[in-house]
Protein backbone atom coordinates (compact mmCIF):
# COMPACT_ATOMS: atom_id res chain seq x y z
CA UNK A 1 0.00 0.00 0.00
CA UNK A 2 0.90 3.73 -1.01
CA UNK A 3 2.82 5.24 2.05
CA UNK A 4 2.90 8.98 1.38
CA UNK A 5 0.47 11.23 -0.95
CA UNK A 6 0.94 14.23 -2.54
CA UNK A 7 -2.69 15.73 -3.77
CA UNK A 8 -2.42 17.93 -6.72
CA UNK A 9 -5.61 20.11 -6.62
CA UNK A 10 -7.45 21.55 -4.00
CA UNK A 11 -11.21 22.32 -3.12
CA UNK A 12 -13.26 19.34 -2.42
CA UNK A 13 -11.83 16.70 -4.65
CA UNK A 14 -8.52 17.27 -2.62
CA UNK A 15 -10.69 16.76 0.68
CA UNK A 16 -11.90 13.73 -0.47
CA UNK A 17 -8.64 12.37 -1.15
CA UNK A 18 -6.87 13.25 1.96
CA UNK A 19 -9.68 12.10 3.71
CA UNK A 20 -9.69 8.60 2.06
CA UNK A 21 -5.83 8.39 2.91
CA UNK A 22 -6.43 9.41 6.59
CA UNK A 23 -8.86 6.49 6.71
CA UNK A 24 -6.30 3.90 4.91
CA UNK A 25 -3.55 5.54 7.42
CA UNK A 26 -1.77 6.74 3.83
CA UNK A 27 -0.16 10.24 5.31
CA UNK A 28 -1.19 13.05 3.01
CA UNK A 29 0.34 16.35 1.43
CA UNK A 30 -1.46 20.12 0.16
CA UNK A 31 -0.25 21.86 -2.27
CA UNK A 32 -1.57 25.08 -2.54
CA UNK A 33 -1.31 28.60 -3.82
CA UNK A 34 -0.94 31.85 -1.85
CA UNK A 35 -4.42 32.57 -1.98
CA UNK A 36 -5.54 29.28 -0.64
CA UNK A 37 -3.08 29.79 2.50
CA UNK A 38 -6.51 29.10 4.67
CA UNK A 39 -8.17 26.26 2.31
CA UNK A 40 -9.56 23.46 4.26
CA UNK A 41 -7.44 21.18 2.80
CA UNK A 42 -4.42 22.61 3.32
CA UNK A 43 -5.93 22.65 7.12
CA UNK A 44 -6.25 18.75 6.77
CA UNK A 45 -3.64 17.14 5.32
CA UNK A 46 -0.30 16.01 7.47
CA UNK A 47 2.03 18.46 5.57
CA UNK A 48 1.40 21.32 3.17
CA UNK A 49 3.78 23.23 0.74
CA UNK A 50 2.69 26.69 -1.31
CA UNK A 51 3.89 25.59 -4.87
CA UNK A 52 3.44 29.32 -6.09
CA UNK A 53 1.16 32.53 -6.09
CA UNK A 54 -2.81 32.73 -7.11
CA UNK A 55 -2.72 32.33 -10.75
CA UNK A 56 -3.13 28.57 -11.91
CA UNK A 57 -0.58 28.79 -14.29
CA UNK A 58 2.11 29.88 -11.52
CA UNK A 59 0.57 27.11 -8.92
CA UNK A 60 -1.61 24.53 -9.40
CA UNK A 61 -0.31 23.87 -13.36
CA UNK A 62 3.28 24.25 -12.18
CA UNK A 63 4.74 21.15 -13.01
CA UNK A 64 7.88 21.34 -11.66
CA UNK A 65 7.21 22.86 -8.36
CA UNK A 66 4.66 20.24 -8.00
CA UNK A 67 7.38 17.87 -8.53
CA UNK A 68 9.39 19.17 -6.40
CA UNK A 69 6.95 19.43 -3.57
CA UNK A 70 6.24 15.69 -3.88
CA UNK A 71 9.82 14.63 -3.57
CA UNK A 72 10.67 16.80 -1.03
CA UNK A 73 8.13 15.76 1.20
CA UNK A 74 8.97 11.55 0.34
CA UNK A 75 5.81 11.05 -1.28
CA UNK A 76 5.91 7.81 -3.43
CA UNK A 77 2.51 8.81 -5.21
CA UNK A 78 0.64 11.76 -6.71
CA UNK A 79 -3.07 12.22 -7.05
CA UNK A 80 -4.23 14.34 -9.60
CA UNK A 81 -8.20 14.64 -8.71
CA UNK A 82 -10.01 16.31 -11.77
CA UNK A 83 -9.06 19.48 -13.76
CA UNK A 84 -5.60 20.88 -14.10
CA UNK A 85 -2.75 18.31 -14.09
CA UNK A 86 -5.71 15.42 -13.82
CA UNK A 87 -5.32 14.56 -17.94
CA UNK A 88 -2.10 15.82 -19.05
CA UNK A 89 0.17 13.36 -20.07
CA UNK A 90 3.27 15.69 -19.17
CA UNK A 91 2.45 15.44 -15.66
CA UNK A 92 1.78 11.61 -15.62
CA UNK A 93 5.32 11.32 -17.97
CA UNK A 94 7.35 13.33 -15.51
CA UNK A 95 6.04 11.33 -12.24
CA UNK A 96 7.12 8.43 -14.12
CA UNK A 97 10.39 9.88 -14.97
CA UNK A 98 11.09 10.44 -11.08
CA UNK A 99 9.85 7.49 -9.64
CA UNK A 100 6.46 8.84 -8.40
CA UNK A 101 3.34 6.87 -8.96
CA UNK A 102 0.55 8.44 -10.76
CA UNK A 103 -2.74 7.84 -9.46
CA UNK A 104 -4.20 6.98 -12.73
CA UNK A 105 -3.73 5.41 -16.09
CA UNK A 106 -0.11 5.72 -17.31
CA UNK A 107 1.07 9.28 -19.52
CA UNK A 108 0.72 6.82 -22.69
CA UNK A 109 -3.00 6.47 -22.25
CA UNK A 110 -3.65 9.28 -21.10
CA UNK A 111 -2.21 10.92 -24.15
CA UNK A 112 -3.87 8.21 -26.80
CA UNK A 113 -6.98 8.69 -24.68
CA UNK A 114 -6.48 12.69 -24.65
CA UNK A 115 -6.47 12.87 -28.51
CA UNK A 116 -10.65 12.71 -29.14
CA UNK A 117 -9.86 11.90 -33.19
CA UNK A 118 -7.04 8.80 -31.83
CA UNK A 119 -9.24 7.90 -29.14
CA UNK A 120 -12.37 7.72 -32.04
CA UNK A 121 -10.27 5.55 -34.25
CA UNK A 122 -9.36 3.41 -31.66
CA UNK A 123 -12.84 2.68 -30.89
CA UNK A 124 -14.16 2.13 -34.02
CA UNK A 125 -10.98 -0.70 -34.37
CA UNK A 126 -12.24 -2.11 -31.18
CA UNK A 127 -15.94 -2.27 -32.57
CA UNK A 128 -17.57 0.40 -29.96
CA UNK A 129 -20.10 2.76 -31.75
CA UNK A 130 -18.75 5.88 -32.92
CA UNK A 131 -20.79 8.99 -34.03
CA UNK A 132 -20.57 9.40 -37.79
CA UNK A 133 -17.74 11.24 -39.04
CA UNK A 134 -14.53 11.62 -39.81
CA UNK A 135 -11.92 8.24 -39.45
CA UNK A 136 -9.21 10.81 -37.64
CA UNK A 137 -7.90 13.87 -37.93
CA UNK A 138 -8.86 16.88 -40.66
CA UNK A 139 -6.40 18.80 -42.28
CA UNK A 140 -7.86 20.77 -44.39
CA UNK A 141 -11.37 22.27 -45.49
CA UNK A 142 -11.68 20.37 -48.67
CA UNK A 143 -11.41 16.95 -46.85
CA UNK A 144 -14.02 18.24 -44.27
CA UNK A 145 -16.39 19.63 -47.10
CA UNK A 146 -16.20 16.02 -48.33
CA UNK A 147 -16.79 14.37 -45.17
CA UNK A 148 -20.14 16.81 -44.68
CA UNK A 149 -21.56 15.85 -47.45
CA UNK A 150 -21.35 12.35 -46.95
CA UNK A 151 -22.62 12.29 -43.03
CA UNK A 152 -24.92 14.78 -43.74
CA UNK A 153 -25.49 18.22 -41.80
CA UNK A 154 -25.85 19.53 -39.32
CA UNK A 155 -21.73 18.46 -37.84
CA UNK A 156 -19.46 19.20 -35.42
CA UNK A 157 -15.90 20.34 -35.69
CA UNK A 158 -14.33 19.41 -32.61
CA UNK A 159 -10.54 19.97 -30.85
CA UNK A 160 -8.59 16.66 -30.85
CA UNK A 161 -7.06 17.86 -27.49
CA UNK A 162 -8.87 19.54 -24.27
CA UNK A 163 -12.27 19.64 -23.77
CA UNK A 164 -15.15 21.71 -21.43
CA UNK A 165 -16.84 22.68 -24.68
CA UNK A 166 -13.89 24.32 -26.69
CA UNK A 167 -12.42 24.06 -30.07
CA UNK A 168 -15.83 22.96 -31.02
CA UNK A 169 -17.86 25.00 -33.85
CA UNK A 170 -21.43 23.72 -35.57
CA UNK A 171 -21.89 24.26 -39.44
CA UNK A 172 -24.88 23.81 -41.01
CA UNK A 173 -24.47 23.56 -44.34
CA UNK A 174 -21.54 24.09 -46.92
CA UNK A 175 -20.90 27.56 -46.49
CA UNK A 176 -20.65 27.24 -42.66
CA UNK A 177 -17.79 25.17 -42.95
CA UNK A 178 -14.80 27.50 -43.81
CA UNK A 179 -15.34 29.67 -40.93
CA UNK A 180 -16.40 26.79 -38.08
CA UNK A 181 -13.08 24.83 -39.37
CA UNK A 182 -10.63 27.93 -39.04
CA UNK A 183 -12.66 28.94 -35.80
CA UNK A 184 -12.23 25.64 -34.00
CA UNK A 185 -8.65 25.18 -35.14
CA UNK A 186 -7.99 28.80 -33.77
CA UNK A 187 -9.72 28.27 -30.59
CA UNK A 188 -8.23 25.00 -29.85
CA UNK A 189 -4.89 26.44 -30.50
CA UNK A 190 -5.46 29.01 -27.91
CA UNK A 191 -6.70 26.75 -25.39
CA UNK A 192 -4.93 23.75 -25.97
CA UNK A 193 -1.64 24.65 -27.94
CA UNK A 194 -3.33 22.14 -30.14
CA UNK A 195 -5.52 23.36 -33.19
CA UNK A 196 -6.03 19.02 -34.78
CA UNK A 197 -9.31 19.00 -35.23
CA UNK A 198 -11.93 15.93 -36.61
CA UNK A 199 -15.59 15.78 -37.74
CA UNK A 200 -18.44 14.47 -36.20
CA UNK A 201 -22.33 14.73 -37.01
CA UNK A 202 -24.25 16.41 -34.26
CA UNK A 203 -27.05 14.63 -32.66
CA UNK A 204 -29.20 16.86 -31.67
CA UNK A 205 -30.91 16.78 -28.10
CA UNK A 206 -29.20 13.50 -27.25
CA UNK A 207 -28.84 12.43 -23.90
CA UNK A 208 -25.50 12.58 -22.03
CA UNK A 209 -24.98 9.27 -20.56
CA UNK A 210 -21.75 8.05 -18.94
CA UNK A 211 -20.52 4.83 -17.15
CA UNK A 212 -18.00 4.40 -15.08
CA UNK A 213 -14.81 1.68 -15.01
CA UNK A 214 -12.50 0.71 -12.90
CA UNK A 215 -9.56 -1.35 -14.28
CA UNK A 216 -6.77 -2.63 -12.44
CA UNK A 217 -2.77 -3.98 -14.05
CA UNK A 218 -4.55 -7.52 -14.14
CA UNK A 219 -6.48 -7.43 -16.68
CA UNK A 220 -9.44 -7.32 -14.80
CA UNK A 221 -12.35 -4.36 -16.11
CA UNK A 222 -15.60 -3.98 -14.54
CA UNK A 223 -18.07 -1.25 -14.66
CA UNK A 224 -20.32 0.59 -12.07
CA UNK A 225 -23.55 1.71 -14.02
CA UNK A 226 -24.42 4.69 -15.80
CA UNK A 227 -24.87 8.35 -14.91
CA UNK A 228 -27.69 10.30 -16.75
CA UNK A 229 -25.25 14.00 -17.23
CA UNK A 230 -27.51 15.74 -20.06
CA UNK A 231 -28.58 18.88 -17.69
CA UNK A 232 -26.26 21.08 -18.98
CA UNK A 233 -25.62 24.56 -19.54
CA UNK A 234 -23.20 25.37 -22.25
CA UNK A 235 -21.47 21.58 -21.60
CA UNK A 236 -21.23 22.49 -18.34
CA UNK A 237 -22.94 19.61 -16.25
CA UNK A 238 -25.55 21.08 -13.66
CA UNK A 239 -26.96 17.82 -12.50
CA UNK A 240 -26.50 14.28 -12.29
CA UNK A 241 -27.99 11.29 -11.50
CA UNK A 242 -27.40 7.81 -11.57
CA UNK A 243 -29.03 5.25 -12.59
CA UNK A 244 -30.00 6.49 -15.83
CA UNK A 245 -34.13 6.67 -15.88
CA UNK A 246 -36.22 4.71 -17.57
CA UNK A 247 -33.33 2.62 -19.22
CA UNK A 248 -34.71 -0.80 -20.61
CA UNK A 249 -32.18 -3.72 -19.42
CA UNK A 250 -30.31 -4.38 -22.82
CA UNK A 251 -29.52 -0.86 -23.67
CA UNK A 252 -28.12 -0.56 -20.18
CA UNK A 253 -26.36 -4.15 -20.77
CA UNK A 254 -25.01 -2.99 -24.17
CA UNK A 255 -23.63 0.31 -23.25
CA UNK A 256 -21.67 -0.69 -19.95
CA UNK A 257 -20.20 -3.71 -22.21
CA UNK A 258 -19.43 -0.74 -24.86
CA UNK A 259 -17.61 0.54 -22.03
CA UNK A 260 -15.85 -2.30 -20.60
CA UNK A 261 -14.63 -2.79 -24.21
CA UNK A 262 -13.67 0.36 -24.61
CA UNK A 263 -11.64 0.53 -21.23
CA UNK A 264 -9.92 -2.87 -22.59
CA UNK A 265 -8.70 -1.44 -25.65
CA UNK A 266 -6.59 1.10 -24.71
CA UNK A 267 -5.45 -1.14 -21.97
CA UNK A 268 -7.07 1.26 -18.89
CA UNK A 269 -5.70 0.78 -15.72
CA UNK A 270 -7.50 3.07 -12.87
CA UNK A 271 -10.68 4.75 -12.71
CA UNK A 272 -12.11 6.18 -15.89
CA UNK A 273 -15.61 7.23 -17.48
CA UNK A 274 -16.57 6.26 -21.14
CA UNK A 275 -18.81 9.05 -22.28
CA UNK A 276 -21.59 8.53 -25.08
CA UNK A 277 -24.53 10.60 -26.22
CA UNK A 278 -27.71 8.71 -26.64
CA UNK A 279 -30.44 9.70 -29.58
CA UNK A 280 -34.20 9.56 -29.90
CA UNK A 281 -33.81 6.27 -31.11
CA UNK A 282 -31.92 5.00 -27.94
CA UNK A 283 -29.04 4.44 -30.39
CA UNK A 284 -25.52 4.98 -28.55
CA UNK A 285 -22.43 6.40 -29.67
CA UNK A 286 -18.98 6.95 -28.00
CA UNK A 287 -17.67 10.51 -27.58
CA UNK A 288 -14.86 10.19 -24.80
CA UNK A 289 -13.06 9.01 -22.37
CA UNK A 290 -12.35 10.85 -19.30
CA UNK A 291 -9.19 9.25 -17.87
CA UNK A 292 -9.38 10.89 -14.49
CA UNK A 293 -12.07 10.53 -11.69
CA UNK A 294 -15.32 12.47 -12.47
CA UNK A 295 -16.94 15.23 -10.24
CA UNK A 296 -20.27 13.12 -10.25
CA UNK A 297 -18.41 9.82 -8.90
CA UNK A 298 -20.44 10.58 -5.80
CA UNK A 299 -23.29 9.08 -7.41
CA UNK A 300 -22.39 5.88 -8.19
CA UNK A 301 -20.57 5.46 -5.07
CA UNK A 302 -23.75 5.93 -3.56
CA UNK A 303 -26.24 3.21 -6.00
CA UNK A 304 -23.02 1.29 -5.89
CA UNK A 305 -21.30 1.34 -2.34
CA UNK A 306 -18.92 0.97 -4.36
CA UNK A 307 -15.56 3.43 -2.69
CA UNK A 308 -13.89 4.54 -6.24
CA UNK A 309 -11.11 7.00 -4.40
CA UNK A 310 -10.59 3.54 -2.31
CA UNK A 311 -10.32 1.55 -5.33
CA UNK A 312 -7.87 3.61 -7.16
CA UNK A 313 -5.55 3.96 -4.39
CA UNK A 314 -5.78 -0.12 -4.32
CA UNK A 315 -4.84 0.35 -8.06
CA UNK A 316 -2.02 2.49 -7.88
CA UNK A 317 -0.58 0.23 -4.90
CA UNK A 318 -0.26 -2.32 -7.65
CA UNK A 319 -3.44 -4.91 -6.27
CA UNK A 320 -6.11 -6.46 -8.02
CA UNK A 321 -9.54 -4.95 -7.92
CA UNK A 322 -11.35 -6.49 -5.00
CA UNK A 323 -14.57 -6.73 -6.29
CA UNK A 324 -15.74 -8.58 -9.39
CA UNK A 325 -18.47 -7.90 -11.56
CA UNK A 326 -20.98 -10.24 -10.59
CA UNK A 327 -20.73 -8.33 -6.50
CA UNK A 328 -21.62 -4.97 -8.45
CA UNK A 329 -25.68 -4.25 -7.71
CA UNK A 330 -26.91 -0.84 -8.61
CA UNK A 331 -29.41 -0.48 -5.72
CA UNK A 332 -31.84 2.02 -5.19
CA UNK A 333 -31.29 5.98 -6.85
CA UNK A 334 -28.71 9.43 -6.65
CA UNK A 335 -29.21 12.92 -7.77
CA UNK A 336 -26.37 15.14 -7.31
CA UNK A 337 -26.71 18.97 -8.00
CA UNK A 338 -23.35 21.16 -8.48
CA UNK A 339 -23.82 24.54 -6.02
CA UNK A 340 -21.80 26.99 -8.33
CA UNK A 341 -20.92 30.38 -6.68
CA UNK A 342 -22.32 31.82 -9.56
CA UNK A 343 -25.88 34.60 -10.32
CA UNK A 344 -27.84 33.26 -12.94
CA UNK A 345 -30.13 35.96 -13.13
CA UNK A 346 -26.73 38.05 -14.37
CA UNK A 347 -25.67 35.60 -16.95
CA UNK A 348 -24.49 32.87 -14.70
CA UNK A 349 -21.66 36.21 -13.65
CA UNK A 350 -18.89 34.34 -11.33
CA UNK A 351 -19.49 34.99 -7.68
CA UNK A 352 -16.55 35.04 -5.51
CA UNK A 353 -16.15 36.80 -2.15
CA UNK A 354 -16.22 36.32 1.76
CA UNK A 355 -18.51 33.53 2.57
CA UNK A 356 -20.56 35.30 5.83
CA UNK A 357 -21.98 31.90 6.81
CA UNK A 358 -22.86 28.41 5.75
CA UNK A 359 -24.58 25.43 6.97
CA UNK A 360 -25.39 22.60 4.86
CA UNK A 361 -27.83 19.51 5.05
CA UNK A 362 -27.31 16.32 7.04
CA UNK A 363 -30.02 13.29 7.69
CA UNK A 364 -30.62 10.24 6.57
CA UNK A 365 -29.16 9.36 2.16
CA UNK A 366 -27.56 13.04 2.27
CA UNK A 367 -23.79 13.49 1.60
CA UNK A 368 -22.46 16.79 1.22
CA UNK A 369 -18.54 17.56 -0.41
CA UNK A 370 -17.12 21.18 0.13
CA UNK A 371 -14.25 23.12 1.27
CA UNK A 372 -16.27 25.83 2.10
CA UNK A 373 -16.78 27.03 5.96
CA UNK A 374 -18.17 29.95 7.55
CA UNK A 375 -15.39 32.81 7.51
CA UNK A 376 -13.48 31.35 4.15
CA UNK A 377 -13.10 33.00 0.62
CA UNK A 378 -14.19 32.02 -2.68
CA UNK A 379 -11.20 33.23 -5.20
CA UNK A 380 -11.87 34.34 -8.59
CA UNK A 381 -8.85 32.70 -9.79
CA UNK A 382 -10.47 28.71 -9.81
CA UNK A 383 -13.62 27.39 -11.02
CA UNK A 384 -16.65 28.37 -9.09
CA UNK A 385 -17.76 24.93 -8.00
CA UNK A 386 -18.48 25.77 -4.62
CA UNK A 387 -20.37 22.65 -2.90
CA UNK A 388 -21.89 19.23 -4.15
CA UNK A 389 -24.88 17.90 -2.86
CA UNK A 390 -25.77 14.37 -2.97
CA UNK A 391 -29.01 12.20 -2.11
CA UNK A 392 -29.90 9.10 -2.20
CA UNK A 393 -33.46 7.12 -2.26
CA UNK A 394 -35.04 4.04 -2.39
CA UNK A 395 -36.95 5.21 -5.64
CA UNK A 396 -36.63 8.58 -7.71
CA UNK A 397 -39.03 10.12 -6.49
CA UNK A 398 -37.84 9.62 -3.46
CA UNK A 399 -34.03 10.90 -4.38
CA UNK A 400 -36.21 13.66 -5.91
CA UNK A 401 -37.69 15.04 -2.80
CA UNK A 402 -34.84 13.94 -0.48
CA UNK A 403 -32.70 16.52 -2.92
CA UNK A 404 -35.74 19.50 -2.15
CA UNK A 405 -35.21 19.01 1.23
CA UNK A 406 -31.65 19.00 1.10
CA UNK A 407 -31.55 22.27 -0.82
CA UNK A 408 -33.81 23.70 1.52
CA UNK A 409 -31.58 23.22 4.35
CA UNK A 410 -28.88 24.34 2.22
CA UNK A 411 -27.20 27.77 3.67
CA UNK A 412 -24.44 29.73 1.78
CA UNK A 413 -24.36 33.44 2.86
CA UNK A 414 -22.32 36.26 1.21
CA UNK A 415 -22.19 35.08 -1.89
CA UNK A 416 -24.12 34.62 -4.91
CA UNK A 417 -25.30 31.26 -5.95
CA UNK A 418 -26.85 28.76 -8.14
CA UNK A 419 -28.89 26.82 -4.77
CA UNK A 420 -32.46 28.40 -5.98
CA UNK A 421 -32.39 27.32 -9.60
CA UNK A 422 -31.07 24.24 -8.73
CA UNK A 423 -33.90 23.78 -6.75
CA UNK A 424 -36.53 24.90 -8.99
CA UNK A 425 -35.37 22.34 -11.83
CA UNK A 426 -36.52 20.09 -9.39
CA UNK A 427 -40.50 20.80 -9.64
CA UNK A 428 -39.59 21.08 -13.67
CA UNK A 429 -42.44 18.74 -14.89
CA UNK A 430 -39.53 17.56 -17.82
CA UNK A 431 -37.37 16.89 -15.44
CA UNK A 432 -39.64 14.60 -13.18
CA UNK A 433 -40.75 13.11 -16.20
CA UNK A 434 -37.08 11.98 -16.75
CA UNK A 435 -36.84 11.95 -19.91
CA UNK A 436 -35.02 15.46 -20.77
CA UNK A 437 -31.64 15.28 -22.29
CA UNK A 438 -29.21 17.71 -23.29
CA UNK A 439 -31.19 20.98 -24.42
CA UNK A 440 -32.88 20.99 -21.31
CA UNK A 441 -31.58 24.09 -20.17
CA UNK A 442 -31.87 25.69 -23.38
CA UNK A 443 -35.15 25.33 -23.43
CA UNK A 444 -35.83 25.97 -19.69
CA UNK A 445 -33.93 28.93 -19.13
CA UNK A 446 -35.81 31.19 -19.33
CA UNK A 447 -38.67 29.88 -17.47
CA UNK A 448 -36.20 29.01 -14.99
CA UNK A 449 -34.83 32.56 -14.75
CA UNK A 450 -38.28 34.31 -14.67
CA UNK A 451 -39.20 31.77 -11.55
CA UNK A 452 -36.00 32.62 -10.22
CA UNK A 453 -36.28 36.24 -10.55
CA UNK A 454 -39.86 36.17 -8.87
CA UNK A 455 -38.48 34.23 -6.04
CA UNK A 456 -35.30 36.52 -5.45
CA UNK A 457 -38.21 39.35 -5.31
CA UNK A 458 -40.19 37.92 -3.05
CA UNK A 459 -36.86 36.95 -0.54
CA UNK A 460 -35.95 40.01 -1.08
CA UNK A 461 -32.85 39.29 -2.10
Amino acid sequence: MLKRVLVANRGEIALRIIRECLDKNIETVAIYSSADKDSLHVLLANESVCVGAAPPSESYLNMDNIIEAALGTGCDAVHPGFGFLSENPSFAALCEENGIKFIGPSSKIIEQMGNKSAARELMMKAGVPTVPGSDGAVSDIDTAKSIAEKIGFPILIKASAGGGGRGMRRANSLDDIERAFDDARAEARAAFGDDTVYIEKLILSPKHIEVQILSDSFGNTIHLGERNCSIQRKNQKMLEEAPAFAFDHELRENMCAAAVKAAKACKYEGAGTVEFVLDAENKFYFIEMNTRIQVEHPVTEMVTGVNIVAQQIRIASGLPLDIKQRDVQIKGHAIECRICAENPIRDFAASPGHVNMVHFPGGNGVRVESALYSGCDISPYYDSMAAKIIVYGDTRVEAVRRMRRALEETIIEGIDTTLLLQYLILFNRIFLRGNYNTSFIEKEQDSLLELLRTATDIRGI
